[in-house]
């Protein structure tokens, strides 16, 4: 499938994820496209999570949403980090208040030999994807998605959402072997998944490592950073920026960025000034990208002005301290499920000012 790239002039994204100087302070949120906005609830009504990522229509519509509402300078595709185990054909559903349920967990080396991969493309998220790009200005950059190979091999191994993540750590030092035949498995599908993406014209892409926090850094080093690696260097020829996130990762931001992105991510227990620090003793200067507490979007304009303020002070110390390279503003983690809109909207604005 050859790729559709577009041609983007002043895409203030892309600039801050190159290391270019952006025409306005770059942000766009995680989860921005779907929960908090009664047009998303009204669209989706009566429509399973799951079966909505496979609706092209509907998938561009609430993608799309947020860029009209709120003036962010991305759309970040609609999906869920286990869209590819569904569209590979593994048995999982999303359980309302609970998150993605396996029909059957991993429990042995049979089990991963038995997992399916993603082999081929899949047409509906591409088909969303086109109509998507027809919608957005070429100052707008459409950002890919997938879930990391760690945050895929727990939500099997424990058979859907964990507080402990036990059998993943217990299989992880256990039965080692299997370990990484999962992980040697769940790789190629996630590539598979971000090379359709890329091939139906995403801009930059997001790897999204959720549980990720729960590891040490030896464990990470160990047990995860060779197949994020492996996914990274796998699209480095497609030319986009690559952002690698996680939750709770504060120990980890040095190792992870080993993985090869040019952007990191950072939740909201770190400054950005320190993160920056981290990343570039053990990698060299990237581009941030964070990392206002969900939570501050509850808390009044005022308190929002006052930590967009600390967080662009921050990031641009780390820029002039040549310890980073470009700031994307972006929540610590996603938007929550009550934010109010107008909230997130006057956020942007205030963002854009600095």
């Amino acid at each position: 499938m050859t790729a559709k790239r577009r041609t983007l002039h002043n895409a203030p994204i892309l600039d801050a994820a190159l290391g270019r100087t952006p025409s306005r302070r770059p942000v766009w949120f995680m989860r921005q496209a779907g929960r908090s906005l009664p047009e998303y609830r009204e669209v989706r009504e009566g429509i399973g999570m799951l079966e909505s990522c496979f609706m092209p229509e509907l998938l561009a519509e609430i993608t799309l949403q947020p860029v009209r509402r709120h003036d962010v300078d991305a759309a970040i595709l609609f999906s869920d980090i286990v869209v590819p185990l569904k569209a590979a054909g593994v048995a999982v559903e999303i359980v309302p208040g609970r998150g993605p349920v396996m029909d059957k967990a991993i429990e042995s080396r049979q089990d991963v030999d038995k997992l399916p991969m993603l082999e081929e493309d899949v047409p509906e998220v591409a088909a969303g994807i086109e109509i998507i790009l027809g919608e957005l200005s070429d100052s707008q950059t459409l950002i890919g998605f997938a879930g990391a190979p760690f945050t895929l091999a727990s939500y099997l191994v424990e058979g859907g959402p964990s507080k402990n993540h036990e059998k993943t750590k217990a299989m992880m030092h256990a039965e080692p072997e299997t370990w990484h035949a999962l992980m040697r498995r769940l790789t190629p599908t996630i590539i598979a998944f971000l090379k359709a993406q890329i091939a139906a014209g995403i801009d930059a892409m997001q790897l999204f490592d959720s549980w990720a926090g729960f590891l040490t850094e030896r464990d990470y080093r160990d047990h995860v950073l060779p197949y994020s690696t492996e996914i990274l260097a796998a699209l480095a020829e497609d030319g986009i920026p690559r952002i690698h996130f996680g939750v709770g990762t504060g120990e980890l931001l040095g190792a992870m960025s080993e993985a090869g992105s040019e952007v990191m991510g950072v939740d909201w227990r770190v400054p950005l000034d320190r993160a920056a620090e981290r990343i570039a003793a053990a990698s060299g200067p990237r581009a941030l990208q964070g990392n206002l507490d969900p939570a501050m979007l509850f808390a009044g304009e005022e308190v929002v002005a006052k930590e967009v303020a600390r967080i662009c002070a921050e990031a641009d110390a780390a820029i002039a301290a040549g310890t980073a390279t470009g700031h994307i503003f972006n929540l610590g983690h996603g938007v929550l499920p009550h934010t109010a809109p107008e909230a997130i909207t006057r956020a942007v604005e205030i963002i854009h000012e600095h």
